[in-house]
């Protein structure tokens, strides 16, 4: 799937993602300015990165409407979240909150994402023996840089393949 960041004037609160699926399908949400890495773009960072086969970016990628992958990934009180969702979702708030500080603190990365599974009733994401900064913290610092280096009015475009089912 193709994702294309679109970067609007530098008055617009919003930025845009557009999807293209390899089956020739579209679609696009708003990616809220907040100063760091817009959060679908650290679901790439992290969706790349992980074999999650059920993330945000892997849902689109397989049809899925923006609408409602928001609404039930986000739902803690939906029983039916797929685990993987759920835990793509919390290292992506995880990882936003790295960000945020300026540093990465892996101890309290690893507390936020297993405290935001906990909070939606599911198992944390095990890392294993993973570098989780420089595989997911130091690409995310990148994709920031990079994007923040985009004019306004342009686009950066990335490749992404989910993972096998």
């Amino acid at each position: 799937m193709k994702l294309i960041a679109e970067k609007r004037s530098r008055t617009d609160q919003y930025d845009v993602l557009r999807f293209v699926r390899n089956n020739g399908s579209c679609g696009d949400t708003l990616m809220p300015r907040q100063g760091i890495l817009p959060h679908d773009l650290v679901h790439y960072v992290v969706e790349s990165a992980l074999p999650l086969r059920f993330g945000f970016l892997s849902l689109l990628a397989r049809g899925a409407e923006v609408q409602a992958v928001m609404a039930e990934v986000h739902d803690k009180n939906n029983p039916h979240v797929a685990q993987e969702a759920v835990q793509a979702e919390a290292i992506v708030e995880g990882l936003q909150t790295q960000l945020w500080a300026g540093a990465f603190d892996l101890d309290a990365f690893l507390l936020g994402a297993a405290g935001a599974c906990a909070a939606r009733e599911r198992k944390p994401y095990d890392f294993g023996a993973l570098d989780v900064k420089s595989a997911l913290y130091d690409r995310a610092v990148a994709l920031h840089r990079q994007w923040q280096a985009a004019p306004y009015y342009s686009t950066l475009s990335l490749e992404f393949s989910p993972r096998a089912l």
